[in-house]
């Protein structure tokens, strides 16, 4: 009995995934919501049914994207059916909420890793650099037809240079925030459906481990090394170096929400220093700073003891 009640939720589950990847496929305004919604099938089956049944969905998920939208939509279905697998078992096995973002953002971003070398396999060329390519011819015609200043397109040149580069780390970025909304939607439709998961911390709770503060380091050391252009080091440093940089800015804006929540301050406060931070760099550079202060000298158990 209870085999035929999972075999049933599992036929269910799987005819949601290809109804929702069809709406994806071929409704393009609708299709921007749902996308979001397909790990959804995978995350409450593994919750209730555990990761091998898990497995067989995403086998039946793969053929049903077949016949919906052909080979193309197979790697939609092992890349979101993954994530769904990851987040659900995480939750399944009640660990905090940060873990599960850990395992799914770092589901997604090997998920868009293999499908970014894919690409580049069956294309012969960087997909990013074709992008950077194309952009720069229309900077060309621009300069051209409009007259544009010779130190602007400098500048947009530079940029350019440096973007064909970042690949990898807006495969970070994108994992990332994939499995922020996959974590968030998973959580309200669970809660709906009975299921009490492990959220995310407040904010202010976030901490990075010390660990991050010596990577940062050696990494600047090594960006002063000034690695040239184009080798495999400058491609290296010049990824990790700016996601570095942002840990540190989250590290430093996370403590400032744990001072304004401690003392008392509105949290009007630190929203605005947020956005303030975004508008101007030097103050993004001091938050970021602070944030290395925090890491090293754990400034939260400073601010505890004081108030005690």
């Amino acid at each position: 009995m209870k085999d035929i009640r999972t075999l049933t939720e599992g036929a269910i589950l799987a005819a949601v995934f290809a109804i929702l990847l069809l709406v994806t496929a071929y409704v393009p305004l609708v299709g921007m919501i749902t996308l979001w919604a397909l790990p959804l099938p995978f995350v409450i089956y593994v919750l209730r049914r555990g990761l091998k049944a898990g497995f067989m969905l995403v086998a039946v998920a793969c053929f049903l994207a077949f016949l919906v939208g052909g080979l193309p939509s197979v790697p939609a279905a092992l890349v979101f059916g993954s994530a769904g697998l990851i987040v659900g078992e995480l939750y399944r096995r009640e660990q905090p909420g940060l873990t599960v973002l850990v395992g799914a953002g770092l589901t997604y971003t090997v998920n868009m890793l293999l499908v970014f070398l894919g690409l580049v396999f069956l294309l012969g060329e960087n997909p990013m650099q074709m992008a950077v390519d194309l952009t720069r011819e229309q900077i060309e015609f621009a300069e051209s037809a409009f007259d544009m200043p010779t130190e602007s397109v400098a500048q947009m040149n530079e940029m350019l240079n440096q973007l064909g580069y970042l690949a990898p780390l807006m495969i970070v970025g994108a994992g990332v925030f994939c499995a922020l909304i996959t974590l968030w939607i998973s959580r309200l439709v669970l809660r709906r459906l009975g299921h009490e998961v492990n959220g995310l911390p407040p904010f202010r709770e976030w901490q990075f481990p010390k660990s991050f503060l010596w990577y940062y380091l050696i990494v600047l050391i090594l960006a002063m090394g000034g690695f040239e252009q184009g080798t495999t080091m400058y491609a290296i440093v010049w990824n990790l170096f700016p996601l570095l940089e942002i840990i540190l800015a989250v590290q430093g804006f996370a403590f400032i929400f744990f001072f304004c929540h401690h003392r008392g301050i509105s949290k009007a406060v630190p929203i605005l220093l947020v956005i303030s931070a975004i508008i101007m760099s030097p103050l993004l550079f001091i938050i970021r700073i602070l944030g290395i202060i925090d890491l090293g000298f754990d400034l939260r158990k400073r601010v505890i003891s004081q108030k005690k």
